[in-house]
């Protein structure tokens, strides 16, 4: 079959997207833990900088060394700043005091706002899409980040006194804003600081996080009983926020007893809902003892788990499967990254997993698992769906946004890698219809894959992988 007449099958496969929203209408309750912040995204010009720097009279000499990758001073933000924009590389430093996340409120500010964390990132989406009450846990939930979540009745958090309130109208007044500052530059700008000038070789950007509760997984005590309350019955429960977790936090409590704490928390949770579907969206966790135990302790708990080609190879890299990881890493496609997705799902006995990457969904799940292939390829759809309506206008704020890209034909790129893996999944498991209806199971198991469609020139992608594996989930029913 021709990639013509195979688009032509996917586009009549895709019709059935507008259902499954509406669809998502019959979802009762939808708990979003753990990590919602403030994204601050500004541009900044070398000449800023240097502007920054003398009307502050920051020293010169404290910004130029060589310490370690965090943000105690004023001149340690500039530092970052200019290691960044001298190498055209992205790194995310933590603000340590307090005092310096007012300095940079009030001396660098923002050129806008957006929603920030997995956590709150989903709320939006499921809330936008239907879903009929959506918990939206905070750690902190003053103005500047309640005006971020989307002004809608079915998007509910708790204010100061416990009780439930649109997330858009909550202010916890005496809650700090956890701000993310995205400071981004342009390739080919000049910075000069002392005695050197630099020239930027790439467009990137430098992050300057003031976090210090979502970095410990810090779960409000008001928002938790609220949740125990038979009244909120979930039917999903979405976790994320974990990756950034370290063994030991800067309180010196240990990062694997957070991690202990909120399933304990979570079993709670459930028990007003039994059936209730609980997902991890594992991300990207830099610390090694975390995420080994992410994956030996949290994972025997939950229904599903999602994550991209590199949170892939991540895990691979922590269940003693180092040498698929290179190879996943080398040659980075759908062929190897299903046979990842096997080693992970024989290792962790996790029922259902998903696979985001450019251009190809890709579910692997226990046989007969409670969503069917038929229902997990409907929600996949429309998540790629509403993933290319993001892509192409930069946000889905409202509902009429989120069919906007209905009668795309799927990508090349997605067909191409799908033929790869219908190759791969001939030669281990037999032959297969994968190319036209992109459901394969046997007696074991279930694989479902959705090749999707593409965006040439994306306005936005923050928050890509959250919404996608959301809205897959959810979708499915």
């Amino acid at each position: 079959m021709s990639n013509s007449e195979l688009k032509t099958k996917w586009l009549k496969n895709y019709c059935t997207a507008p259902d499954q929203l509406d669809r998502m209408g019959e979802v009762k309750g939808l708990i979003s833990a753990f990590n919602a912040n403030v994204d601050a995204v500004i541009k900044v010009r070398g000449k800023d900088i240097e502007k920054l720097v003398e009307s502050n009279g920051l020293d010169t000499n404290l910004i130029l060394s060589e310490k370690e990758k965090a943000i105690s001073k004023n001149e340690d933000a500039i530092r970052g700043i200019l290691h960044c924009f001298k190498g055209g590389i992205a790194e995310e430093w933590l603000i340590e005091e307090v005092d310096v996340f007012y300095w940079l409120n009030k001396q660098v500010g923002y050129d806008k706002l957006q929603m920030g964390g997995q956590g709150g990132i989903v709320a939006n989406a499921m809330a936008v899409c239907g879903v009929q009450n959506v918990y939206v846990h905070c750690a902190s939930a003053p103005k500047e980040q309640a005006q971020l979540f989307l002004d809608l009745p079915n998007l509910l958090t708790t204010d100061e006194k416990g009780e439930l309130q649109q997330a858009s109208l909550v202010d916890r007044t005496n809650d700090n804003a956890l701000i993310h500052w995205i400071i981004e530059f342009e390739k080919g700008d000049s910075l000069t600081i002392g005695n050197e000038t630099c020239i930027c070789p790439k467009a990137n950007r430098f992050i300057a996080t003031y976090d210090p509760l979502n970095f410990k997984l810090y779960i409000d005590d008001n928002f938790s009983k609220r949740m125990m309350k038979e009244d909120i019955n979930p039917q999903y429960i979405i976790l994320s926020g974990y990756q950034m977790l370290s063994e030991t936090l800067a309180d010196g409590t240990n990062g694997v007893e957070r991690i202990d704490l909120s399933k304990s928390l979570i079993a709670e949770w459930r028990k007003s809902c039994a059936d209730s579907l609980l997902h991890l969206e594992v991300a990207s966790t830099q610390d090694k003892l975390v995420r080994k135990y992410l994956i030996e302790s949290l994972v025997q708990d939950v229904d599903s788990i999602g994550f991209n080609e590199r949170e892939l190879i991540d895990i691979l890299e922590v269940i003693g499967e180092e040498e698929l990881a290179e190879e996943c890493n080398q040659e980075t496609n759908a062929s190897n990254l299903f046979k990842g997705m096997l080693k992970v799902y024989e290792y962790t006995k996790c029922t259902r997993m998903q696979l985001h990457m450019y251009g190809l969904y890709v579910t692997l799940q226990q046989k007969d698992f409670k969503i069917s292939p038929l229902q997990n390829r409907n929600g996949m759809q429309l998540a790629s769906m509403v993933a290319a309506a993001k892509a192409g206008t930069g946000a889905i704020n409202s509902k009429d946004v989120l069919m906007w890209a209905k009668g795309n034909e799927v990508s090349d790129r997605g067909l191409n890698e799908l033929y790869g893996l219908s190759n791969t999944v001939r030669d281990i498991f037999g032959e297969n219809d994968f190319l036209s209806t992109g459901i394969f199971s046997n007696e074991v198991i279930e694989l479902i894959a959705v090749p999707t469609i593409l965006i040439e020139k994306p306005v936005s992608l923050v928050g890509m992988g959250d919404t996608i594996s959301s809205v897959s989930l959810v979708a499915a029913v």
